[in-house]
């Protein structure tokens, strides 16, 4: 049987404990190794070392059609104020065709940046799409069995 690449349109977010919602997009999963660069002065050789630093995370940015009723994007904006945030753990997974879980990504201790509300348009004949901006302060990639 030959192998393919997985789709990127199957995948689900674990939006903290208790429940899950559905999204049309999410991008910034990514992570970067910061560089260190050292050069002793005594060394022979005259190009500097390149060293490993601190990790550094995109903001994801998750967008979603506007359903009427469904607030869970604002209630949680609304909990951003001076200095206090509900913090959530996020767990995104995209899925194979028996809906489970080949590649999971862990967000750790994620909260509200940005939050946009639809465009509007009165000739337009697109979905109003939702848009929240999230920072982190950790992204775990696990690639299934």
């Amino acid at each position: 049987m030959a192998e393919y690449p997985m789709p990127k349109f199957h995948f689900q977010v674990q939006w903290g404990s208790e429940f899950s919602i559905g999204f049309s997009e999410i991008s910034g999963l990514d992570v970067e190794s910061e560089i260190i660069e050292y050069r002793d002065g005594s060394s022979k050789e005259y190009s500097k070392v390149k060293m490993p630093g601190m990790q550094k995370y995109s903001n994801i940015t998750l967008k979603r059609g506007t359903f009427r009723g469904n607030n869970e994007f604002f209630k949680w904006w609304n909990t951003v104020k001076l200095n206090t945030i509900e913090r959530r753990d996020i767990t995104i997974q995209l899925l194979n065709e028996e809906h489970e879980p080949v590649v999971t990504w862990q967000v750790k201790n994620a909260w509200p940046t940005k939050v946009q509300s639809t465009d509007l348009k009165s000739d337009g004949n697109e979905v109003a799409i939702e848009t929240m901006e999230l920072v982190h302060e950790g992204l775990e990639i696990k690639n299934g069995d």
